[in-house]
């Protein structure tokens, strides 16, 4: 059994939804050929750890060279082990930020992320090579640290029966969000049409704009919605910011079709509380994705 490190450039900038698709893809591939690992995501730069059967670690490292996504492919480390260090991972993820860069106090890491870093100064690589290897432990064991109960081979089977059955279920709700999509749209369609035959034909009161845009919000946060489950069902991640979007955009529905005659005060405040809360949380989340 060995130990592969390599590190890479992206030929382009990936995105979050890049990222999880060459996520899923390693996942799937490693777990029918035994090996697990790590990937670190920094700078436009990857750094990859393969642990396996000396034969599957090969033949996954040759594939990986002729990934057209990434260049300048070097290998830093090759070792025999009697052990694996990421044995539930068949592949796990850490994207690194300037934070956490700093956070490790290592002179030279900088440059080591920028490209050809990894190519020269082999000795400095190998210090910065354990020290990201020791991070990717620490990482391990604290999400390890987070399980319960341990799980043997048989409950890992079932886990994983569960699993499956968990995505068909969303898959279905999938399906289902699909269907009350297109009804929203014809109630969309309804409502105009109903507002525009009723006499006085093409004018419309306040409460008929009011219901009008009711009916197209409703429309856009299933649309919303949809997009939560489908990336759920591509990378088994909640997209954080994209449920804080939904949320606002529910709220913000709210908002729009109040009839202040008939509201509390404090309804109206507690609303503009939520309204607040998840604004800021949206920018924050979006400042911290513009840092990164």
């Amino acid at each position: 059994m060995i130990r592969l490190v390599y590190m890479s450039h992206a030929v382009k900038p990936f995105s979050t939804d890049d990222l999880m698709s060459l996520l899923r893809q390693c996942r799937h591939s490693n777990s029918i050929s035994g090996i697990t690992g790590v990937l670190l995501y920094f700078n436009e730069c990857f750094v990859q750890v393969l642990e396996g059967k000396e034969e599957e670690v090969n033949k996954a490292f040759l594939k990986l060279k002729r990934d057209p996504r990434h260049k300048n492919i070097t290998e830093l480390e090759r070792k025999y082990i009697s052990e694996r260090q990421f044995p539930d991972w068949s592949m796990g993820f850490e994207e690194l930020d300037m934070a956490q860069l700093s956070g490790l106090n290592i002179e030279g890491l900088n440059d080591f992320f920028s490209e050809g870093g990894g190519s020269a100064h082999g000795e400095l690589n190998q210090r910065l090579l354990g020290t990201l290897m020791t991070h990717f432990k620490s990482a391990y064991q604290k999400r390890k640290s987070h399980e319960e109960l341990p799980v043997d081979d048989e409950q890992g089977d079932i886990l994983k029966l569960f699993h499956k059955a968990i995505r068909f279920a969303v898959t279905v709700l999938a399906g289902l969000m699909v269907m009350v999509i297109f009804l929203g749209v014809f109630q969309v369609i309804f409502v105009l049409y109903q507002k525009l035959a009723t006499p006085p034909y093409l004018v419309f009161s306040v409460t008929d704009l009011l219901s009008t845009f009711s009916a197209f919000l409703m429309v856009l946060i299933a649309i919303e919605i949809y997009l939560n489950i489908s990336l759920y069902l591509r990378s088994d991640v909640i997209p954080v910011k994209l449920v804080v979007a939904t949320a606002l955009m529910a709220i913000a529905r709210k908002v729009i079709v109040f009839d202040f005659k008939y509201l509390e005060p404090s309804y109206v405040y507690a609303s503009a509380a939520v309204v607040f809360a998840l604004g800021v949380t949206y920018w924050l989340l979006d400042k911290k994705e513009k840092h990164n």
